[in-house]
């Protein structure tokens, strides 16, 4: 409704040179007004479609050379100039044809007000998509927590982010919600760390285990040399002595090294005169010897 105000404001106080505009021209042509009318609008419908287009590319073409201006605000600011620019056309071909916008404009004030209560989920979206496009935290593309739900950024404009889970689900929050949840990003950063816990059983040399665990960490090509890897003895359980397992990689190497290190470890261990510990029940007879 602002929009509509701002833009339709100062036309309206224009109508009358518009309508004398196409009379002048019908009269000079010897045309009927009406067609004159329907003339200048289809020039106008065509000029404002090539300012749009014209707009859009350029907003793109500074989102390619600026960062910062990704495509998320080109996207809005492109919506935003668009509004502007289809309110004027349609203030002007209303114009062609004398249609007076000003008792129009007079109930936009209320109009507004109960639009307002009536979208106000709408508009807390929008603003909250302003606020993502101003503070970029994710990319499309990109792995992200967003408060408990998890998954690939597919989609996202200035209403809602669309989300692919790991399972393949399409996930549609509007950006609200988005906005108002704690935002996890595993593909904006460079590296990523692999936090993983092997246990061992009391009997076990911690020093030969770490060594062994150590050289299967490294004969993987994804870990990155700096930082080091870390191998240690991080907790004495009830049954076992937890070793802590903490390499980098390349976000997209996470789940692939995880996984093949759970594979691995076990007969890792097992080749080398080592096990993993596993919760047993110790059951002690009494004869009756003793009575």
């Amino acid at each position: 409704m602002l929009l509509l105000e701002a833009a339709a404001a100062p036309a309206a106080d224009d109508v009358a040179e518009l309508a004398e505009m196409v009379n002048d021209i019908s009269n000079g042509f010897h045309l009927h007004p009406l067609l004159v009318s329907l003339v200048l609008s289809i020039i106008a419908l065509v000029i404002s479609r090539i300012i749009v287009r014209i707009i859009r590319r350029a907003l793109l073409s500074v989102s390619k050379r600026v960062p910062k201006f990704t495509l998320l605000i080109a996207g809005l600011v492109g919506k935003i100039i668009s509004a502007f620019v289809w309110i004027i056309l349609v203030v002007v071909v209303l114009g062609f044809f004398g249609v007076d916008l000003t008792p129009v404009l007079a109930g936009l004030g209320i109009t507004g007000v109960v639009l307002g209560f009536a979208l106000q989920e709408s508009i807390a979206s929008l603003f909250s998509g302003i606020m993502i496009a101003i503070n970029n935290p994710f990319r499309v593309g990109d792995w992200v927590d967003i408060g408990d739900i998890s998954g690939t950024v597919t989609s996202m404009d200035i209403m809602c982010v669309t989300l692919t889970s790991g399972d393949n689900k399409k996930i549609t929050m509007n950006n609200r919600n988005v906005w108002g949840s704690t935002i996890v990003n595993y593909s904006y950063i460079e590296k990523r760390r692999l936090d993983m816990t092997v246990s061992v059983d009391y009997s076990t040399d911690t020093d030969k285990a770490k060594n062994v665990i150590r050289a299967l960490i490294m004969s993987y090509p994804e870990i990155l040399p700096d930082p080091a890897p870390v191998v240690e003895v991080n907790n004495y359980g009830a049954s076992s002595i937890d070793i802590i397992v903490r390499p980098y990689v390349l976000p997209s190497d996470y789940w692939k090294v995880y996984w093949r290190f759970n594979a691995d470890v076990l007969r890792t261990l097992r080749s080398n005169g080592m096990d993993m510990p596993f919760n047993q029940l110790v059951v002690h007879m009494d004869n009756g010897d003793n009575k």
